[in-house]
């Protein structure tokens, strides 16, 4: 049976926007129809365009993006919120005759949509203490308390990331199992997927990172979020504590100089690669291509034809 359903997935920077619009562009000019689902959590929100580097609409060449822009930098974000809208978008194309293309690096978003797993559910005063722990003691104090209780869920998770760790913390002591306990053994598919996965050597990704860091900031990612402080920017659980927006507001405050929020956000990003390189290895349904490879989109559409996917299967 073939796939109705693409995935690009793989570390940041690596291309995967690129490589989801020359699928789709191939999709739409042999009779069929392909339009983009994002999967970048930080994307989806309103506001947050350069510290996520999103794609101006006129650089989208015409595809119709699906989950960006749809909430505010107020609103939390969660894994099991984006499971349920991603979900009904896919299911909403598909039975429109449309292909529906999953982008993105956010892990456990990716997977929450892709593969078959409940999330536990939330114990609102449990939550609450620990919002509260967090707020009085600090991201690696409960970073720290996180990994006495579980050290595969604490390495796999930035210390200076307060939230997901809460989260994980909450998840242990609901189910009193570690935090993968709550995630399959083994992978199992929600639908049949072409996922393909964009890979990148380290010698060669690592200053990319870098120089993406410093554009980001040329642009004008300070000014970005001094833009949206008036919006709620500061109380925002999710989008205040993204890897550059964090540092980029240390430095409105004064509390980093412009240097070391570069320079913090360069390694912070370059750690956060090395761990979404580790995730999506043990994925085995991944195709993997060559990032940097001059005939990547032909060899990911040879392999979109033997999948099936256009109904032209030999």
């Amino acid at each position: 049976m073939s796939s109705q359903l693409i995935a690009v997935v793989g570390a940041t920077g690596t291309g995967k926007s690129e490589l989801a619009l020359g699928i789709a562009e191939h999709i739409n000019s042999v009779g069929h129809k392909a339009e983009i689902v994002n999967a970048d959590a930080m994307q989806l929100y309103r506001g947050m365009d350069i510290g996520t580097a999103k794609l101006p609409v006129v650089e989208r060449r015409g595809i119709t993006h699906h989950l960006i822009d749809v909430l505010e930098i107020t609103q939390e974000s969660t894994a099991a919120e984006y499971q349920r809208l991603a979900r009904a978008k896919i299911l909403q194309l598909q039975e429109s005759g449309i292909i529906p293309i999953l982008v993105g690096g956010s892990m456990l978003y990716v997977a929450s949509c892709l593969n078959n797993f409940e999330f536990p559910d939330r114990d609102q005063e449990l939550r609450a203490q620990l919002e509260a722990e967090l707020i009085e003691h600090g991201p690696l104090h409960m970073h720290k308390k996180l990994a006495e209780l579980d050290q595969i869920a604490a390495s796999r998770i930035i210390p200076e990331n307060g939230r997901r760790t809460v989260r994980a913390l909450e998840i242990v002591m609901i189910t009193g199992e570690p935090f993968a306990a709550s995630l399959p053994d083994e992978i199992e598919s929600w639908q049949p997927v072409l996922e393909f996965g964009l890979r990148m050597e380290r010698e060669q990704l690592l200053p990319r990172l870098e120089k993406r860091v410093l554009k980001m900031w040329a642009e004008g990612l300070v000014e970005e979020v001094s833009s949206l402080i008036p919006a709620g920017f500061r109380d925002s659980k999710t989008a205040s504590v993204a890897i550059g927006y964090a540092q980029a507001l240390g430095e409105i405050d004064g509390e980093l100089t412009r240097e070391e929020a570069i320079a913090s956000t360069v390694q912070l990003t370059q750690r956060y690669a090395r761990r979404q390189v580790s995730w999506f290895k043990r994925d085995d349904r991944i195709q993997w291509l060559e990032a940097l490879d001059t005939e990547l989109l032909a060899k990911a559409v040879e392999l979109i034809d033997i999948d099936g996917i256009l109904g032209n299967r030999s």
